[in-house]
């Protein structure tokens, strides 16, 4: 009979079903639209897209390691950067430091439900890098390209583990997860490096091996409260959302403590104390 951990290991990724109550769905969900309503779309117009190979990173999104920032899905903008919706349909994501600086976000990391299924996939403890709240906008919620999250966190021995929540259904209509069972164990195709002095980073490809094509990706359609579980090395991907449903999710990334985090890594927190679950 298989375990969580056996279907993580062999599969490189798992769902559990029913894992976190809608109340505690609703309470993120709550945090997660206040910050969009106080977001001063005015002020800071940053897109976040995949389709320029990470081009696009500019000082809003490092700084974000340490803050909790909003970014603008690429179709909400006009040729002119004018909102082509209302704010509150724009926005692609918030992150990266929700866990830390949201007191409803660093309730919901640490609840029960959490560490019990990083303890079941072997992480008795375990140092939270990262959050986001993405909302895959209707009609407009942008492709998020085939990647592997070690590509972006790195860390030696490789550790990271990811930690998708499903805060609504995630169908293949509005945009859910695909993954590749079994990827994990394929090569690392690309790393994402930044010079620590200034701040630049490049997408390097160090395998030539070729994302999953048509027949080989599954889809993970998942209903609210369900928890998706991915190794780091795990090649993953969502489709543009053209239905006129959002579908709000909620990731986790975390790491072995007794792993080294490197310098290069985009997202650094020297200002924000360790955050252990």
């Amino acid at each position: 009979m298989k375990t969580l951990e056996t279907d993580y290991r062999e599969q490189g990724y798992t769902v559990v079903a029913g894992a976190i109550p809608p109340a505690q769905l609703q309470r993120i969900r709550d945090a997660a639209l206040r910050i969009v309503h106080e977001f001063d779309v005015d002020r800071q117009r940053s897109v976040f897209s995949t389709g320029d190979r990470d081009r696009g990173r500019d000082a809003y999104f490092m700084d974000s390691a340490e803050a909790v920032h909003c970014f603008l899905e690429e179709h909400a903008l006009d040729e002119r950067g004018g909102l082509t919706c209302p704010k509150e349909q724009a926005v692609n994501k918030i992150g990266h430091a929700l866990h830390d600086l949201v007191p409803e976000f660093s309730a919901f990391c640490r609840q029960d439900a959490i560490a019990e299924s990083l303890r079941a996939i072997g992480y008795p403890e375990a140092l939270l890098w990262q959050t986001m709240y993405i909302f895959k906008q209707p009609r407009i919620g942008g492709e998020v390209r085939w990647h592997q999250d070690a590509a972006y966190l790195i860390s030696e021995p490789a550790s990271v583990v990811g930690f998708w929540v499903a805060i609504e259904d995630a169908t293949r209509d509005n945009g859910c997860l695909w993954v590749q069972p079994g990827g994990h164990r394929g090569p690392l195709r690309e790393i994402y490096e930044v010079d620590p002095r200034t701040r630049r980073g490049e997408l390097r490809t160090l395998d030539e091996t070729p994302w999953p094509g048509a027949g080989e990706g599954q889809p993970v359609e998942v209903e609210a409260g369900s928890l998706v579980i991915f190794n780091d090395r795990m090649p993953h991907y969502s489709s543009h959302n053209h239905s006129s449903r959002s579908r709000h999710a909620f990731t986790m990334h975390f790491a072995d403590p007794r792993s080294r985090w490197l310098e290069s890594n985009w997202l650094q927190r020297p200002k924000l104390d360790p955050f252990f679950v």
